[in-house]
């Protein structure tokens, strides 16, 4: 029954993300090409001084994306310092410093790793003011570098790659305000809470006391998931029934995770004058984010391990309304995007299901990925695919009349390499240093041993890849912890976006080069099946030995 249903639900999914890679896609290439601009947009760019009509470098435009996102932590701090003098603070205290310093990081970086308890912690004016806004502003930004690459393919003998303030506000206004307005309205007709109730007693059927927080949870909700944020209202996240109550409203979310990143290929392929090349990209993000579910689903479905095989199934950390095949359905969208929501606790799963989150986050997230870091770190492996393949068979490296030339690999090898040094080197001095060893066995982990050695290398690996999911069993509001996450979160992010604004720099000086008999065609299965193979050997390479000290060895045992 349960393998009927995941297909159902799997099957859904597909077409209805056919249905909207078209129309989608085309309207957010209409948006960023568009001469016109709304009346509150120009009023928006004469409030900041911005002519929108004036373009700029690739540096100007990474030091307008390090400027901006760098205001938004400050400010995202201060907010959560000053909450208890804020209305609507539910008469909760501030944030101490270090909580404030890596949430403020998390939440600007599109990260939205909470290393506490939000219901607990945040009062409504941090949440609306600070957490919901930098879900839709941190969100434009990663689509504003995405289009400033595809700029860098489509432009010839160019000096610029567009207004970032422009690119910003055009995301913010027209496509994910729009989108998380519809959205918001279908989660409440599903169920999710939306009020200002603050903390209800009730007395349970049992005659017990019990304190029910309340809030404006879908309106967050919706731009969490659509955004592909994944900051939760509540602790448990996508978990909680007043956050998911249903079945379908989980299979809704789901959607809404990779509605921008499975449409954004098209938008690549229409703005770039190129539609084909859209679809390989697309191809190829679907055939790596079809054998990770599928493969998760089976490692859960089978149950590995005495508990689950001695229960039935392996359903522990798992909501019985979502069942197995919802569960890892959702895992899976969550982590191969830069999500994070969870409706499932990932530290729960069998030994080897458990690995499978971390890897679809270690490829980059780019099936599909994050909106926006999905398609340009997929668009970044597509150029090392075209060189790669330019040695093993003689043929000149280029890609869509631009030539691949030593500077863009130096770029691209940049970029590549950014995350994985993050990520190793965090879980690394968390075990090398005496002092943050003691701390981290003492403190943070409950499951020592293997498992353990897993959720600390799992929680970087999140920090680094800007996804914010946990393996929910590592207490992360510690010194070390809220510091070297925050760190890897923010050079996780902005390393990446500077080496890509970069990139589409180099690209865009280019004049376009015609196609000979010698050139790679870019767009046919040869390519994809290209493209999915360094994808997945660029991990393997970087993080199997890592893994065998990890899930590996405990999936063995």
């Amino acid at each position: 029954m349960e393998l009927w249903l995941a297909a159902a639900q799997f099957l859904t999914v597909v077409a209805i993300l056919a249905l909207l890679h078209r129309p989608l896609g085309d309207y957010m290439a209409a948006v960023y090409t568009s001469p016109r601009h709304l009346r509150v947009e120009a009023g928006f760019y004469r409030l900041i001084g911005s002519d929108p009509g004036s373009e700029q470098s690739w540096q100007s435009y990474a030091r307008s994306v390090l400027v901006f996102s760098g205001l938004g932590v400050l400010i995202l701090y201060l907010l959560q310092r000053a909450q208890a003098l804020l209305p609507a603070s539910l008469g909760l205290p501030p944030v101490p410093e270090g909580l404030a310093f890596n949430t403020a990081i998390s939440f600007v970086t599109n990260t939205n790793w909470q290393s506490y308890s939000p219901e607990v912690t945040l009062g409504y004016a941090v949440q609306m003011a600070g957490l919901t806004v930098q879900n839709f502003l941190s969100a434009a930004v990663g689509m504003a570098v995405a289009i400033a690459l595809v700029r860098g393919f489509s432009r010839r003998g160019a000096n610029t790659v567009g207004n970032f303030w422009m690119d910003l506000t055009r995301g913010t206004l027209r496509i994910l305000v729009p989108g998380a307005v519809v959205a918001a309205v279908v989660l409440v007709a599903g169920g999710v809470i939306q009020n200002f109730n603050g903390f209800t007693s009730v007395t349970t059927l049992t005659g017990a006391l019990q304190t029910l927080p309340g809030g404006p949870v879908a309106s967050q909700e919706a731009i969490k998931i659509l955004g592909t944020n994944g900051g939760g209202f509540f602790n448990v996240n996508s978990a909680h029934p007043f956050e998911n109550p249903t079945a379908w409203t989980s299979l809704f979310q789901i959607l809404l995770m990779l509605a921008i990143p499975f449409s954004l290929p098209r938008t690549f392929g229409t703005m770039v004058g190129d539609r084909k090349q859209g679809y390989a990209i697309v191809a190829a993000m679907a055939v790596i984010y079809t054998v990770s579910m599928v493969s998760l689903t089976a490692l859960e479905l089978n149950g590995s391990g005495a508990g689950p095989q001695a229960a039935g199934a392996a359903m522990e950390g798992k909501e019985q309304r979502f069942g197995i095949a919802g569960s890892t359905l959702f895992g899976s969208t969550s982590t191969l995007t830069s999500t994070g929501a969870v409706n499932s606790m990932h530290d729960s799963f069998t030994a080897l299901g458990g690995m499978l989150p971390m890897i679809n986050m270690m490829l980059g997230e780019v099936a599909p990925g994050g909106v926006g870091s999905g398609l340009y770190g997929m668009l970044i492996l597509a150029v090392l695919t075209v060189f790669i393949a330019g040695l093993l068979v003689g043929r000149t490296p280029e890609y869509l009349g631009k030539k691949i030339r030593s500077r863009e690999i130096k770029i691209v090898s940049l970029y590549i390499l950014a995350m994985p040094i993050i990520v190793l080197t965090g879980t690394a001095l968390s075990f090398a240093i005496p002092a943050v060893r003691a701390d981290v066995m003492a403190t943070s982990i409950y499951n020592p041993g293997l498992h353990g050695f897993s959720e600390v290398l799992y929680a970087f690996t999140s920090a680094g890849n800007n996804n914010g999911s946990a393996f929910a069993g590592l207490t992360a509001n510690t010194p070390w912890l809220n510091t070297a996450l925050g760190v890897a979160m923010l050079l996780g992010r902005f390393l990446p976006m500077v080496f890509v604004l970069a990139l589409a720099g180099s690209l865009a000086s280019q004049d376009k080069v015609p196609s000979t008999a010698g050139t790679l065609p870019t767009h046919k299965l040869q390519s994809v099946t290209l493209l999915c193979g360094v994808t997945v050997v660029v991990t393997a390479l970087t993080f199997f030995p890592v893994l065998a000290l990890g899930p590996l060895a405990e999936g063995l045992l």
